[in-house]
């Protein structure tokens, strides 16, 4: 197959002009989707009551539509999903991304249209290949096969639509030759039962000259343990020689670094993306930085939020030519499937300007994400709530922290809790506040299937006045100071630890 592999790495480095024109002409490309965009949208729902047609100007577009959260898009997105043409964009949308919830829903559903597929998911995955191959010009990765690991899809509740994970819409979209070097079928890639899908993935891939694997890091780790606990093998070197890439996204990548080393072995390369439901954002573009590109053709115009905006009535947003080295910003969105400044929940960091280049460093909300749970305040609030209401429970304080996926021990969430009225069985309060995760956050349940990436809850009942101790410990006793909810990370249940020991 290696004929394959040149042909490949000869049409992708076609790609490589499009990408230095982001580089060198990022404000230039930015405006021309920015105007396209408009003239896409301006004969749909949306685009006649912001009156697209006149809209000359950035700044028009701004002091005309406002910033918009989930909540305010959903009933558009809700009446997409029932079949209603040209809302938000021209045409029918037939595909939405599941993603984990809101205050109100389980479960987000972002429209995915023809042009979003095709102009930017796929585009990503194009220019993802043709940076590699730029990069490693002798690689013939191409020439074997690649494991993909998505979720699935099903039709949705109205009937006319379907919807599930992103990484299945764009498996279930891929053209028929694109399947020919991946492992396992479509079938099995987007089956819904995880357990048996991981079996099948592990037997179609075993006797395969694999060389790549793309996914979330916690489900690879499932994956590449199983299959070195059915091949007998020391690495994933020896299983398949020619593996040579790890292409990884949708949560921070440094706390399962070492554990792929040892897991894969020696002269495997990783390159990181930020594909969100929302779009194709960001790949990795030089393997020598931590950082990512970010990608100014794929439909997507950019807004950043600072931070001090950020729960403003009028808040203002800027464009690349204002944003800081250095500081934090909200990502704001406008996009080729009807997404109008979407505040899509990220935030980023700028580390360059020439060319662009980011780092996600969080959330807009205080949140734990160590295996793509996605796990937000509300939910936290709304699952201690409910394993209150049905143990008799009070709390008065708490703060919750992952636990990460490591060797030997899977991830689970570490609760730390104060009550003013204690459950009498703590373990009963764990299962009502475990199984009312589940119900409000897709993406948890989705984790804590089988505890396959997950665990149950960890739960420490703390002793009254614990978190006034830790408080009091950092000066940080009075009112303009909370205790902070969720974190992912785990140096406040760390310090919270170590000042109750004292």
């Amino acid at each position: 197959m290696a004929i394959i592999s040149t042909i490949a790495s000869w049409i992708l480095q076609k790609r490589i002009h499009d990408i230095e024109l982001y580089k060198k002409f990022p404000h230039q490309v930015q405006y021309e989707c920015f105007i396209n965009l408009l003239q896409m949208a301006e004969d749909t729902e949306w685009g006649q009551r912001y009156d697209y047609k006149s809209i000359s100007s950035i700044e028009e577009y701004r002091k005309r539509v406002p910033i918009h959260s989930y909540h305010n898009l959903e009933p558009y997105f809700t009446r997409v999903r029932k079949g209603e043409k040209d809302v938000l964009w021209p045409g029918d949308i037939k595909w939405f991304a599941k993603s984990s919830g809101t205050t109100s829903s389980k479960s987000k559903f972002i429209p995915v249209s023809e042009e979003a597929l095709n102009d930017c998911h796929y585009k990503g995955g194009k220019d993802l290949l043709a940076v590699y191959y730029d990069t490693y010009p002798d690689s013939e990765f191409l020439s074997g096969k690649t494991v993909g690991i998505a979720g699935s899809t099903e039709l949705d509740e109205y009937g006319e639509v379907y919807t599930g994970d992103l990484s299945a819409i764009i498996m279930s979209n891929l053209p028929m030759w694109a399947h020919f070097t991946k492992v396992p079928n479509l079938s099995i890639v987007v089956m819904n039962e995880w357990k048996e899908k991981l079996e099948k993935i592990v037997e179609h891939s075993i006797t395969e000259d694999i060389r790549s694997m793309s996914g979330v890091p916690s489900w690879m780790l499932v994956i590449l343990r199983r299959l070195l606990e059915v091949s007998g093998k020391k690495n994933i070197k020896e299983l398949w020689p020619n593996f040579e890439l790890i292409v990884h996204g949708g949560v921070s990548f440094e706390p399962y670094r070492k554990q792929f080393v040892d897991i894969c072995g020696p002269d495997v390369n990783y390159q990181e993306v930020y594909n969100a439901s929302e779009g194709f954002i960001a790949m990795q573009d030089d393997f020598d930085r931590d950082d990512m590109l970010l990608m100014l053709g794929y439909g997507i115009f950019y807004e950043f939020l600072p931070l001090s905006e950020l729960h403003k009535k009028d808040a203002k947003a800027i464009d690349l030519h204002d944003v800081i080295i250095g500081e934090t910003y909200a990502l704001v969105i406008s996009t080729n499937a009807g997404l109008w400044r979407y505040l899509i929940g990220d935030t980023v960091v700028f580390t360059s300007t020439n060319p662009y280049r980011i780092k996600i460093n969080g959330r807009t909300k205080s949140f734990i994400n160590s295996v793509g749970e996605e796990l937000v305040v509300e939910n936290a609030d709304k699952a201690l709530l409910h394993a209150c209401q049905h143990t008799g429970a009070v709390i008065s304080e708490y703060t919750a922290a992952p636990i990460y996926f490591e060797t030997g021990k899977k991830a689970a969430h570490e609760w730390f809790i104060e009550f003013d009225k204690e459950p009498v069985n703590i373990e009963v309060f764990g299962e009502y506040l475990d199984n009312a995760l589940k119900m409000n956050n897709s993406d948890y349940e989705a984790k804590r299937y089988n505890n396959m990436i997950l665990t149950k809850p960890i739960i420490h009942n703390l002793a009254q006045g614990s978190f006034i101790k830790w408080l009091d410990k950092n000066n940080r006793l009075g009112g303009q100071y909370k205790v902070p909810r969720l974190s992912n990370n785990r140096d406040i249940v760390d310090d919270l630890i170590a000042s109750l020991k004292k």
